[in-house]
């Protein structure tokens, strides 16, 4: 019988969990399970300590986030993870500071109010799906998570990666090898989450480039979404880099202009990629709805 937690979270800084949970619908690797009312976010995921399986939901109340999660592994451990995929582990006070050091971030705040990056529920699922979006569409993509979730995982859950490892999947290329090599990493602690965000944003991502099937892009994908490093900087984004060249100018670079978001690099460039989403629609390709 699964066993109930239920913790309240004080969160320090500016955070909306109706702006939030929009920018997490339209989120593929991640997309939450239900559709609730915009004052309620669910989800399911696994835990990292023990890859149990865990439900959680996530309300607010003024400053304050309830965590509530269901499940029969470590519920602490799960609420910590809960608050880091959700940036509530932050404390985000000197968040609007880089709205004063930049026009655009302020813009980005100002439509967006509230928002805090939302990640992959672990670096285990953030490999995954690096591996399953390599040489495929975000749309075909999230197809074969779907399909795996559907076949080998628990209730919604990804595969845990001691399942993921025996798999024999039919995949592209050398999509079921790559994924073989990223269960390995995450049981033999390559891709745990503390450890990552222990070191050097730079130095966490030469890390991961040693699984195999992760070179740059990935490995940065799993950093700081992954872990959801608040302060690291994504240099092989494409859309960002062009993002940043509409918005600044074409004399502007994203090393330089990153200077002014410190210590929130990641913040400032999921805040200008959502934009640019919203404004483009070039992944989803279809318009999201604004949050209420």
């Amino acid at each position: 019988m699964p066993r109930r937690h239920e913790v309240g979270v004080e969160v320090l800084g500016p955070w909306s969990l109706a702006t939030s949970r929009t920018f997490w619908e339209g989120f593929a690797p991640s997309a939450l399970t239900t559709r609730d009312e915009a004052h309620r976010l669910r989800s399911v995921f696994l835990t990292e300590c023990d890859w149990r399986r865990a439900e959680v939901t996530v309300t607010q109340h003024g400053r304050e986030a309830r965590i509530v999660l269901l499940g029969d592994g470590d519920l602490d451990a799960a609420a910590t993870q809960v608050r880091r995929f959700l940036s509530l582990d932050i404390d985000a006070r000197a968040w609007p500071d880089v709205a004063q050091r930049d026009p655009v971030i302020a813009e980005a705040q100002q439509q967006l109010p509230g928002l805090r990056p939302c990640g992959f529920h672990s670096p285990y699922e953030a490999a995954a799906w690096a591996v399953l979006s390599q040489r495929s569409r975000i749309v075909q993509a999230a197809r074969l998570r779907d399909d795996l979730v559907a076949r080998h995982g628990d209730h919604g859950a990804f595969p845990p990666p001691h399942v993921l490892r025996e798999l024999d999947l039919d995949l592209p290329g050398r999509k079921p090898e790559y994924l073989h090599a990223v269960a390995d990493a995450a049981l033999e602690g390559r891709l745990d989450a503390a450890a990552l965000r222990a070191v050097d944003p730079d130095e966490a991502v030469r890390d991961v480039q040693q699984v195999k099937g992760l070179g740059p892009f990935a490995a940065e994908l799993v950093v700081l979404r992954g872990a959801n490093v608040p302060d690291g900087l994504p240099t092989h984004e494409r859309r960002l880099e062009v993002e940043i060249t509409e918005r600044y100018g074409p004399e502007h670079r994203l090393d330089k202009v990153s200077q002014a978001w410190r210590p929130f690099r990641t913040w400032a460039g999921v805040h200008l990629r959502t934009m640019r989403e919203r404004r483009t629609h070039e992944i989803s390709g279809r318009p999201r709805t604004a949050a209420r």
